[in-house]
């Protein structure tokens, strides 16, 4: 199986290549540089590893939450590449590869998931570890005021990404500092881990056409507020 998946959703921006169980990434934290750099970073993946793009399986990319920029150029890339040569997507959510990532870092099996969404809000999901060694979603996504974030009664929760560095304190009050067992609050999506995520959805046929590879902002509002 060959799936190549990207990410652009926060100041990470990766790509990586799934070839039958083995994956390599190229991966940066550069904000505000990602429609520069994610192009070659492909190029240069598939270069090493000797493939071209009409040898892939499917294509996989951070679908959102996150930055609406950033969302949206992975969505575009991706876009771009299946319409060119008629391969199906694999959306992945934002806040599942950062579960994934928190889990491969620390082995954490119940990860908080939380972006800073600006606004004084975070893009918020809760997600367990399956049998299959996969993050799930334990619920729905949300966005909301830290101080409002929906969670389980349970303890033994890893809390992880930048909504916990920008709101940790307010969010350990929402949730219970007894718990929580760590903070990742440096921990940010990426390709790897949406590409292991996108296995799954591959073989279990949740894919879609080029055309509906759109971004999920959770705000869909947004442009309202603002203009308010």
């Amino acid at each position: 199986m060959k799936i190549l998946a990207i990410d652009t959703a926060t100041e990470a921006c990766s790509a990586a290549l799934y070839l039958d169980g083995e994956v390599s990434q190229h991966y940066r934290v550069a904000p505000r540089e990602h429609s520069h750099i994610i192009l070659p970073m492909i190029e240069q993946l598939l270069t090493d590893a000797s493939i071209r793009l009409a040898e892939l399986d499917a294509l996989a990319f951070g679908r959102g939450p996150g930055s609406f920029m950033g969302v949206r150029i992975a969505a575009g890339v991706t876009q771009g590449i299946a319409f060119a040569w008629n391969l199906p997507v694999v959306p992945v959510s934002t806040l599942a590869a950062i579960a994934q990532t928190a889990h491969l870092q620390s082995g954490a099996a119940q990860v908080l998931s939380a972006i800073d969404a600006r606004m004084n809000e975070v893009y918020w999901g809760a997600y367990r570890l399956s049998e299959n060694g996969c993050m799930q979603l334990d619920g729905k996504e949300h966005v909301t005021a830290p101080e409002q974030v929906p969670v389980s009664e349970d303890r033994g929760w890893t809390g992880a990404g930048t909504g916990w560095s920008a709101y940790g304190d307010v969010l350990t009050a929402a949730v219970g500092a007894e718990r929580l067992t760590a903070q990742l609050g440096d921990c940010l999506p990426s390709a790897d881990s949406i590409a292991r995520l996108a296995v799954v959805d591959y073989q279990a046929g949740r894919t879609v056409a080029a055309a509906q590879a759109v971004p999920v902002y959770l705000r869909d509002n947004v442009a309202k507020k603002s203009a308010a």
